[in-house]
């Protein structure tokens, strides 16, 4: 099975500028948001307040994601991952918080600014979690052939992938995106996403 990226070259330059220009923009007007979690996550004192971790990203490339901190430091304590998934006790007051209105995210205008993500595009998986998906789906290599995204498709209306049959589903929804994808298509994902969160729907 071959599939081909819907983006021709042009339009991949284009999405690129886009976001170098949006994530900058958005970090310099969100600022005093970054500083108010800052301080909460502080007063909070469970651990640093910017969590990374290692994902696999564009042309299998690994990268840092950056997030604001939402579970405990000692989440992970027996040191086997574990997917995050709604109403997890693992969330801090905080965390809850940040979690149900997308704030944890924001850090991740960082990455997108620098070239590790996009706006639009695959949410980034762990290798742990991708070695479980290509044994169901080897196709999940041509995801290597874009930039994950802060949003998706399947992001907004797959929600958490909290199980392998869900991240068989992105995945194949991903996959559609992949060959269907442009600039405009980019722009209904970001308005979509925008009036989720305005909104208060959860995704």
């Amino acid at each position: 099975m071959v599939i081909k990226d819907g983006m021709n070259v042009v339009e991949r330059v284009i999405k690129r500028l886009f976001d170098v220009f949006c994530s900058f923009f958005g970090l310099v007007v969100l600022s005093p948001v970054f500083l108010i979690v800052y301080i909460s996550l502080r007063l909070q004192k469970d651990g640093s307040v910017i969590f990374k971790q290692e994902r696999i990203g564009y042309k299998g490339k690994p990268f840092y994601i950056y997030k604001f901190r939402t579970m405990r430091a000692d989440s992970e304590r027996n040191g086997k991952p574990q997917l995050a998934t709604k109403g997890d006790e693992r969330l801090t007051k905080v965390g809850k918080f940040l979690r149900e209105h997308h704030l944890d995210e924001l850090p991740q205008l960082f990455n997108v600014f620098v070239g590790d993500m996009s706006f639009v595009g695959p949410r980034p998986e762990r290798k742990y979690f991708i070695d479980m998906i290509k044994k169901e789906n080897p196709n999940y290599e041509y995801i290597y052939l874009m930039r994950p995204g802060l949003t998706s498709m399947a992001t907004i209306y797959n929600g958490y992938t909290d199980t392998l049959e869900k991240m068989l589903i992105r995945l194949d929804m991903d996959l559609d995106y992949l060959q269907k994808r442009s600039l405009w298509y980019d722009l209904r994902i970001i308005v979509t996403t925008v009036l989720y969160i305005i909104t208060g729907k959860k995704f």
